[in-house]
């Protein structure tokens, strides 16, 4: 073969594309790294990911969901008057809570802090109503609902039980609504 012939079959620095689709014949990483094997094992990964959440959506569907809170003493409830207030935290040292005894005779325990900015909560008894005090937000003493100022979300529900005068917060529920 002339030297011509053979720059003609190894053209390495030909401008044409399509002669230099031959050069990649016998690379192996091809067969490793191509795009049918990654979206192979990208749907494996999926759908592993996916099957790994079955229990938990069963046991949640069931009703079997785990206590993430524990029952926790607040306080006895002799100590606390009527339109009083006392601070806790619940279920965390982290999470401030307020439980209040409010001037209708009635015990109501939120979260502590405000859901617009996280500033503290504060139970008002001349007005009966819990005030954010870093943007004037109201909640409504009752239900948690925001009644005025920046607040859009309610204060989220810390469940109370009184067993021989002593209160005890016993869970927290989300409400949106």
């Amino acid at each position: 073969m002339t030297n011509e012939c053979k720059k003609g079959r190894n053209l390495k620095n030909s401008k044409s594309d399509m002669v230099n689709l031959t050069k990649n014949v016998d690379q192996k990483d091809d067969l490793k790294y191509n795009r049918r094997s990654f979206l192979k094992t990208a749907a494996g990964a999926s759908i592993a990911l996916g099957l790994s959440t079955v229990p938990f959506s069963v046991r949640a569907m069931m009703g079997m969901a785990e206590e993430e809170n524990e029952r926790l003493e607040i306080g006895r409830l002799d100590q606390l008057g009527e339109g009083e207030s006392m601070t806790f935290n619940y279920p965390t040292d982290n999470d401030p809570a307020i439980l209040v005894h409010t001037v209708n005779g009635d015990l109501v325990a939120y979260n502590s802090a405000c859901t617009h900015l996280m500033c503290p909560v504060f139970y008002k008894k001349e007005e009966d109503i819990l005030l954010c005090p870093c943007h004037k937000g109201y909640f409504d003493v009752n239900n948690g609902q925001p009644v005025e100022g920046p607040p859009q979300r309610e204060l989220p529900l810390i469940e109370i039980e009184v067993e021989n005068g002593i209160v005890y917060a016993t869970g927290r529920k989300y409400r949106h609504g």
